[in-house]
C-alpha cells in the first residue's frame, strides 16, 4: 500500500492516513475497537484476503465502523499482483532478483508438479521469511498504467 502510494505521488501521512499492519486478521476486532469509533474515533479502511473478510466485517461491525470500507483481494494480494502482471513478468522479476536457483528447486518439489503457474508463484513467495514483503514491493513497482488490481484501486479511491 505504501509503495503504491509513493508511485502515485501520494503522501499518506500528509493526507492523515496511517497504514497499520495487524499481524493477522484475527486481530482486526481489537484494532477496530482501539482505533475506530469507540476508541480514537478514526475512520477505518481495510484491505484483506477474501477468506479474511468475515473477520473484518465482524470487527468493524462491533466497532461501529462501516464494513463497506473493507476491500478484499480475490485470493490474496499476491494473487492480485501476479494476475495483474502476468506470470511471465513475475518470473522475470524472480530472475532479476537472483532467485532462479531457489525457484527451480521449488518447482521440482512433488507438491508443485502439475500446479498452475500462478499458484506456484504465490506459494513460492511465501516460502521464505521476508520474501512476500520484498516481492510485494517489487511487484507493485513493476505495475504499468492500468494494471493496479481492483481492490487496491478501490482502497485508494476511498482514502
Amino acid at each position: 500500500v505504501e509503495t503504491l502510494a509513493a508511485r502515485q505521488g501520494r503522501d499518506l501521512a500528509a493526507e492523515g492516513v496511517c497504514v497499520v499492519q495487524m499481524a493477522g486478521a484475527m486481530n482486526v476486532g481489537r484494532y477496530a475497537l482501539t482505533l475506530g469509533p469507540p476508541g480514537l474515533g478514526l475512520r477505518l479502511t481495510g484491505l484483506c484476503d477474501i477468506r479474511e473478510r468475515p473477520f473484518y466485517e465482524r470487527g468493524f461491525g462491533r466497532a461501529g465502523a462501516p464494513a463497506d470500507t473493507v476491500f478484499a483481494c480475490s485470493d490474496d494480494l499476491e494473487d492480485e499482483l501476479i494476475r495483474a502482471l502476468g506470470t511471465a513478468r513475475v518470473e522475470e522479476l524472480v530472475h532479476a532478483e537472483g532467485d532462479d536457483r531457489a525457484w527451480q528447486t521449488f518447482l521440482r518439489q512433488p507438491a508443485q508438479l502439475g500446479r498452475p503457474r500462478p499458484q506456484q508463484l504465490r506459494r513460492f513467495l511465501g516460502t521464505k521469511k521476508g520474501r512476500k514483503i520484498r516481492y510485494g514491493h517489487l511487484l507493485v513497482e513493476a505495475l504499468g498504467p492500468g494494471q493496479v488490481p481492483a481492490p487496491l484501486t478501490h482502497l485508494f479511491a476511498s482514502l
